[in-house]
């Protein structure tokens, strides 16, 4: 589909369109309970997502859960050595390059706070600013800002992962030759604040169930509206 500026209209409709096709997003069912109960969830909220950069669900499960049984408290984190570390999450993959994203994570954070190991200050800032904060801390890009400042304190930013920005290029949302960076500016400009969240998901879902990279089922009424991709024409 020729990329064009969506209205806001047309967003809806198809995030609508995306929900008979699945079902309408549970953000609690989806993401859990309320995230902001513990101060230090979004840190964790945060180191979570670095270590789940370019690497399967599993893998992250594994690596969060042996990271934080292996040392104590952040604190423990920021100061371990970092061939300990390295090993501790080598599951995650790119063990090197996420040790060091993690320890430079927790040192901005401490420093930033004054010793506390809590993203709260993150809250009152607009979503530009927060983002542009995390963004500003080497190998933290803005996928995994987006996906800090949205599910932990649901700021209208979108994360896109490869998912979402496939579909998103194969709708015309975005152009194909959009970079990441880019991808995130147009989506979080087209979609409505109360649909980032939901859209997500769909585009994610779409992304994995039937809008594969290679071999996509283009046999649904979505594709059919919005997609002429390879697989589609």
């Amino acid at each position: 589909m020729p990329t064009h500026a969506w209205t806001e209209s047309e967003v809806r409709e198809l995030h609508d369109d995306l929900v008979s096709l699945y079902e309408p997003v549970d953000r609690v069912a989806e993401h859990g309970a309320d995230p902001t109960a513990e101060p230090g969830e979004g840190v964790r909220q945060l180191v979570t997502t670095i270590l789940s950069q370019n690497v399967a669900d599993a893998n992250t499960t594994r690596a969060t859960e042996a990271l934080f049984d292996r040392y104590d408290d952040f604190a423990a984190i920021e100061a371990a050595d970092r061939e300990d570390l390295k090993e501790t999450i080598r599951v995650a993959g790119l063990a090197d390059q996420k040790a060091a994203r993690i320890q430079r994570a927790l040192a901005a954070i401490r420093e930033e706070t004054g010793g506390a190991y809590s993203l709260a200050f993150l809250d009152a800032m607009a979503t530009d600013d927060a983002k542009d904060w995390l963004t500003e801390i080497k190998g933290v890009g803005p996928k995994t800002a987006s996906v800090v400042l949205n599910f932990h304190f649901g700021k209208p930013t979108m994360a896109v992962d490869t998912h979402v920005e496939r579909v998103s290029k194969r709708f015309g949302l975005v152009p194909e030759s959009a970079s990441n960076q880019a991808a995130h500016d147009l989506l979080d400009e087209q979609v409505p604040d109360e649909l980032i969240y939901p859209l997500h998901v769909l585009l994610i879902r779409h992304g994995r169930e039937r809008c594969s990279a290679r071999g996509a089922d283009c046999d649904n009424p979505v594709c059919d509206a919005y997609c002429d991709c390879e697989y589609c024409s």
